[in-house]
């Protein structure tokens, strides 16, 4: 066997094993613990994603292994305990952040909160309206020193909501279960509001609390549900009999915002190489020396590619080309043996001065072009 066909070979099993990971974190539920859900007349997040998503429509998961080996000692945190999903609904390209009440509650972790902060960043960087589809607990109490602690933790979460509303971005809410304390906040910063009834609740603190606090008896219901934020409080927007009906609504709701202009983007135009040979090139060792520049062929359209400082920093290849029409700037580490300006020798793959100079520099000028 060749070099390159066992590489590729090497490859293809470890992206079979990363699809099979993958897949049990898209629904990691035994069937009873689903059936337990059904029983409270609501949708796993799976489901609700599938009904919300348009069909067939291409789907990207920010942060499906968040968490992942940590928290082990109060278990499985699945994905952070939420999913955050690119995608298409009614045709308009959005996030979707969605808790995961059958992971703890839906209660938020660190790791859940840094999550949420990234698909807000990816929304507001892309200008991508938000949905939450919110069912959750509140902060893990067990950890909640660790949830407050700076400035990039839970309260920058409801930071970037005024800040999504602010740039004009949409965000919709909708309220799946019980909803506590941040989970009651993310709702009433959103522009729209809907709850499902006998299923949903807003509050700062549940029942239960309540009672051990004041002494007070009520049931979600007269403390936040549905009905009270919709006839009362006026807090909710809509009223929906089922999840079925909301994420419906949802759709319905989605199909307003403006879409998109077309940009003037040239077409795309073939790569060099096929983007599959990169199985072939790729080597399994890490360690083992490759020319990055056969990789950037497999990505890149072709005869795009103009390179930024070509013989200063030569363990850093810089500059600007074009995938599928789109012009972007690229920063890729040389894993080739290089000879630098001065006849040094310099190990591919690592930064010397030079090259972390060219670096930064051409970042700036990426900058500049905005």
């Amino acid at each position: 066997m060749n070099a390159s066909a066992s590489n590729r070979e090497f490859h293809l099993d470890e992206i079979r094993r990363l699809e099979e990971k993958r897949s049990f974190y898209r629904q990691p539920f035994a069937e009873v613990a689903i059936q337990k859900q059904h029983g409270k007349n609501k949708l796993t997040v799976a489901e609700r994603l599938d009904l919300l998503f348009d069909p067939d429509a291409k789907r990207f998961e920010v942060g499906t292994f968040c968490a992942e080996g940590m928290y082990t000692e109060h278990g499985q945190i699945v994905s952070g305990g939420c999913r955050a999903v690119v995608g298409r609904v009614s045709g308009r390209d959005c996030l979707v952040i969605a808790n995961d009440s059958m992971v703890k509650g839906g209660a938020w972790f660190p790791m859940t909160i840094k999550k949420t902060l990234l698909g807000q960043r990816v929304a507001m960087e892309n200008h991508l309206p938000v949905i939450y589809l919110v069912d959750s607990a509140g902060i893990f109490l067990p950890l909640e020193a660790d949830c407050f602690a700076d400035e990039n933790h839970a309260g920058k979460v409801f930071f970037n909501n005024s800040r999504l509303t602010a740039m004009g971005i949409p965000q919709i809410a909708a309220v799946m279960g019980p909803s506590v304390a941040g989970g009651a906040y993310i709702p009433a910063l959103c522009d729209e509001l809907l709850m499902v009834k006998g299923t949903s609740g807003i509050f700062l603190a549940g029942p239960h609390l309540v009672k051990a606090a004041v002494g007070e008896d009520t049931d979600m219901e007269s403390l936040g549900g549905s009905s009270t934020h919709n006839s009362l409080s006026g807090m909710a927007d809509y009223e929906d009999d089922n999840e079925e009906e909301c994420l419906a609504r949802i759709r319905r709701l989605a199909a307003q915002w403006p879409e998109r202009e077309s940009s003037a983007t040239p077409p795309g135009i073939e790569t060099a190489r096929s983007s599959e040979e990169i199985l072939d090139i790729l080597p399994p060792d890490r360690r083992a020396a490759y020319d990055m520049k056969d990789i950037l062929d497999c990505l890149i359209d072709a005869g795009s590619w103009e390179e930024f400082k070509k013989d200063y920093g030569v363990t850093l290849l810089t500059g600007t080309a074009r995938i599928a029409g789109r012009t972007v700037g690229i920063l890729a580490n040389q894993r080739l043996v290089c000879k630098s300006g001065r006849g040094e020798m310099q190990i591919g793959g690592v930064l010397y001065s030079d090259s972390a100079d060219k670096g930064a520099r051409f970042v700036l000028n990426c900058n500049q072009k905005g």
